[in-house]
């Protein structure tokens, strides 16, 4: 009997495994640390966390480029060969309810969960496509691009509080993203003999959880920073935001651009009227 040649996937399983665990740490999981960074500075500081985004945007057209190789496509790679790696497996908490298969099994499942997360995040917050046509008849009516990154913090935190479901599963997703992250470090250790022994398996179990932890925590505090903003803060920041692109604008630092501008927020509208009012006045 003649058996089948083996697939692309089997032959390179080794370097393909290797390319998975790799690519869980950098780019992405270095980059996940950026951006729940960067987001957790709007809690104390909505100002420092605009100027943030406008530097993020201050690369132009080579950031959708930089976006693509360095975020995007890493993680296609890495959740679609996550699910293959899944599809193989074979849990056995049941027979076996070690910590390790436990660890195992929760690594698949917030995998899954992360990659849904990120997908709706990102429809979410940037509608995954910028083309018009898109954005405002599919979209919009979808409550997706919500997010405006010259009004970074305002349009944020509306998107944040359109319904209580909205920080729940930003809450979940975090957890299951960081949780993902950390014990893949662990694993990546471990796949990559840097950790061998169960001593040093054990010191590198502990440094997990507790960096688990630490970047829970700071994604919570961007959840909570956008949605236990005031309405009255929002306006504010919002005509801070204005200010800021505004200037940067007329001094050419940033170009002119509807779509990272939102004018759809009620705040802007407010402000036309008041404008409106003030000038009517003065007629």
């Amino acid at each position: 009997m003649v058996s089948s040649a083996p697939s692309f996937l089997q032959r390179n399983e080794f370097l393909l495994r290797r390319l998975h665990s790799l690519t869980g740490l950098i780019p992405i999981g270095a980059y996940m640390v950026v951006h729940l960074s960067v987001n957790a500075s709007v809690f104390g500081s909505p100002r420092l966390f605009q100027r943030l985004v406008f530097h993020i945007h201050s690369l132009g057209p080579l950031l959708p480029l930089v976006e693509w190789s360095l975020i995007f496509l890493p993680i296609i790679f890495h959740a679609v060969y996550g699910l293959i790696i899944t599809k193989d497996g074979n849990p056995n908490t049941q027979s076996y309810p070690y910590n390790s298969n436990f660890r195992y099994t929760m690594q698949r499942a917030t995998g899954l969960i992360a990659f849904l997360f990120i997908a709706w995040h990102v429809f979410h917050m940037h509608g995954w496509i910028h083309a018009s046509f898109w954005v405002n008849n599919i979209a919009h009516p979808l409550f997706g691009a919500q997010f405006s990154p010259y009004n970074a913090a305002s349009s944020g935190a509306e998107a944040m509080q359109a319904s209580i479901i909205v920080p729940i599963l930003y809450g979940i997703g975090v957890l299951a993203a960081t949780f993902h992250f950390t014990n893949g470090l662990f694993t990546f250790g471990i796949t990559w003999g840097f950790w061998i022994s169960a001593k040093a398996q054990e010191k590198a179990k502990m440094v997990a959880n507790v960096l688990f932890v630490l970047l829970a925590v700071v994604g919570m505090t961007s959840i909570v920073g956008l949605y236990s903003m005031s309405q009255e803060k929002i306006a504010e920041v919002r005509k801070e935001e204005d200010k800021a692109y505004e200037l940067l604008v007329e001094t050419g630092d940033i170009v002119p651009n509807d779509h990272k501008h939102s004018k759809e927020s009620k705040y802007y509208h407010a402000e036309e009227s008041d404008d409106a009012a003030k000038a009517e006045s003065k007629r």
